[in-house]
Formats: structure tokens, sequence, C-alpha cells
């Protein structure tokens, strides 16, 4: 079961990231660009995916991830807590955070592992 303290200390473990808020709920960003959101109506992480990911994901594993009409026009999966793993979380969240993060720090985070 991955929770809210779960992805906060995979994210915030990765240079330069906060937590913030956005739409009065917990996200977190790297490079003043959003991360991943918290979504309190159906309480669970949104990751950001490409469209092409997010489709196929849903049509693999529909008990794990879905999409609503409000998140279906943004490249992003919702997935429910009690379903989703934490190695694709994590593999997910690193991918976003070395897209968004400065090269330089992607570069030193790089050297340092």
């Amino acid at each position: 079961m991955i929770t809210l303290d779960t992805l906060r200390q995979v994210i915030l473990a990765l240079p330069t990231t906060e937590e913030t808020t956005s739409w009065n709920a917990v996200s977190f960003k790297v490079n003043g660009k959003a991360m991943l959101f918290w979504n309190p109506t159906h309480d669970c992480p949104v990751f950001k995916v490409p469209f092409e990911e997010r489709d196929h994901l849903i049509e693999m594993d529909p008990d794990t991830f879905f999409t609503t009409d409000h998140h279906r026009p943004y490249p992003m999966v919702l997935a429910r807590p009690d379903r989703v793993d934490i190695e694709w979380a994590r593999e997910n969240l690193i991918r976003v955070w070395r897209a968004q993060a400065k090269k330089a720090v992607v570069r030193a985070w790089d050297e340092e592992r």
C-alpha cells in the first residue's frame, strides 16, 4: 500500500524537490514544475505519464490505474494506493524528476550514485 508519506519520502530524497500545495491539495515540485499530486477526492496519487502510457496502464491494469473526466485532457494517471507497485511509482517519479530538474542537478545526482 502506497501512502502519501511513502511518496513524500521517495520524492524528497531527490535533490531540489519540494512539497507544496496545488488546488488545495498536496503536491510535489522540482524546478517549479509539478511532479505528483495527491487527489483528495479519490484519496490517491496522480502521476505524470505520457498519454500513450496512461492509456496502456489503464487498459492493462484497470484495477490499479484510472482517470477521471477532469484528468483526461492531461498526461496524468490516478492510481489506487492499495494496488500500485512502489517500484513502479519510484521509477516513474525518478523519470519525471530527471525530465524536470535542472540538468546540472541531475548530472551531480548521477555522479553521486
